[in-house]
């Protein structure tokens, strides 16, 4: 207990150290220096939490949903602590708890990355799991699906009176339910209200059912969510507790959910569908742990995106909208969304938190940018490797322009005399913190 509280000094005074120093934004440093010298420091800080934990992972989604989810909470009158930056590896957790103590707290709402969940699990006893989905992701650092998928599933078994919310429309989530206590959520219908809806040509992944036959489809929403079943043996998709239907606009979502035979009607204003199994995900956890509708549907209409996730801003005058990027399925999500009229930029790194391999450039639908107005800036690390994806991507070369310093880019995309033209900025994680730190 002793190195416990040595660790949390010694976070504490690392903190304001680099935040005196201007070394980074302090999403993970102080966790590090915690863990570094108490290994069980998240084991102690169970005691800070009086009563729920809330754990979220999948592969997209998790900081939204997470997001939505502490709001909604929080509406609700509890103390909720939550890695709200969105840092989800061990250290970003214990970086939270370590600012936080010796403030209680009534739940906790924690972001995990799917590799780290089995070990967060070894510290802190989690009441509740969210699985938002599985899409192929820095395969340098997972590999494929089924060892994502595994280290999730093994986190679930390890862990003794769980409770999953899990994604009924993605087979590899909906899967996991099978030896716990489960509710399932998922889309019935999608209607899109777009002015210019663009239908993405993205690949699938192909999945197999466990007879070996290739699962079949009702309804695709994209990827692989959807209505799916088994054309050989009785397997499908497991009908959902909470059933959505969404009108997706331009700049906001209408959602219908059915819940225990009652109909309840929320209000996003975030664009997607991508976003609406977030707020999903949220709301079926909500419902079903006893919120009452009135406070999540106020809730869900005034929470405000951050940190990159449809996060707006204002910069150099121009209304900017930012939305991260990280892996084939999310980007072409994403790229459906993108005002074609606005001066776009894309930075692409390549950091250990962005995943090495860039090869999933390829994968994304970046032909949904070939009939961009303006030109299209591209930015970061591998911004020559993003230029050739958009080369091959139909966008003609004169209006594919090179800036790898990222301030630069910026500044070029935001410096236009005519403030009505929007900015979309497309980066992946490091450039996104690199951009959140940026004044303008």
């Amino acid at each position: 207990m002793l190195r416990f509280y040595i660790a949390l000094a010694a976070a504490k005074s690392a903190y304001l150290a680099i935040k005196l120093l201007k070394h980074s934004g302090g999403t993970s440093f102080a966790g590090m220096v915690a863990l570094k010298i108490c290994p069980d420091f998240l084991k102690y800080c169970n005691k800070y939490v009086k009563s729920s934990k809330y754990t979220v992972t999948g592969t997209n989604g998790k900081t939204t949903t997470a997001g939505m989810l502490a709001h909604i909470l929080e509406q609700d009158g509890e103390k909720v602590i939550h890695n709200v930056k969105g840092a989800n590896m061990l250290t970003g957790i214990a970086n939270v708890f370590a600012l936080s103590i010796p403030k209680k707290f009534d739940c906790a709402v924690l972001e995990s990355d799917e590799a780290y969940l089995t070990k967060l699990y070894d510290y802190i006893s989690a009441d509740f799991l969210i699985v938002t989905n599985l899409f192929r992701d820095q395969l340098d650092r997972y590999g494929e699906l089924a060892t994502t998928a595994g280290l999730i599933q093994s986190a679930i078994d390890k862990t003794n009176g769980l409770l999953l919310f899990l994604n009924a429309d993605d087979p590899l989530v909906a899967n996991m339910g099978k030896e716990k206590e489960a509710f399932y959520y998922g889309f019935e219908e999608v209607e899109y209200m777009l002015k210019n809806h663009k239908t993405s040509t993205a690949p699938s992944e192909v999945f197999a059912c466990a007879c070996g036959e290739k699962l079949q489809y009702s309804k695709q929403f994209f990827a692989q969510e959807g209505h799916y079943y088994c054309p050989k043996c009785d397997y499908k998709r497991p009908d959902p507790d909470c059933k959505g239907y969404a009108q997706i606009y331009d700049d906001y979502t209408i959602l219908k959910v059915e819940f225990k035979g009652q109909s309840y009607y929320f209000i996003l204003n975030t664009v997607g569908l991508y976003n609406a199994y977030n707020a999903l995900g949220a709301i079926t956890c909500a419902l079903v742990t006893g919120v009452e509708y009135e406070v999540i549907k106020t809730a869900v209409k005034n929470y405000k995106s951050i940190f990159g996730r449809t996060e707006r801003k204002i910069i150099n005058g121009h209304n900017t909208l930012i939305q991260l990027i990280k892996n084939p399925t999310g980007a072409s999500e994403v790229l459906k969304t993108v005002d074609l009229k606005s001066n776009i930029l894309i930075a692409i790194n390549d950091n250990y938190a962005d995943g090495r391999d860039v090869s999933w450039l390829w994968d994304a639908d970046f032909e949904q940018l070939k009939d961009t107005s303006n030109p299209i800036v591209v930015s970061g690390i591998r911004a020559k490797d993003m230029a050739v994806r958009l080369k091959y991507a139909g966008v003609p070369t004169d209006k594919i322009k090179v800036i790898e310093n990222l301030k630069q880019a910026v500044e070029f995309v935001t410096n236009s005399d005519k403030m009505e033209r929007n900015v979309t900025i497309l980066p992946t994680y490091t450039a996104l913190l690199s951009l959140n730190k940026m004044k303008f």
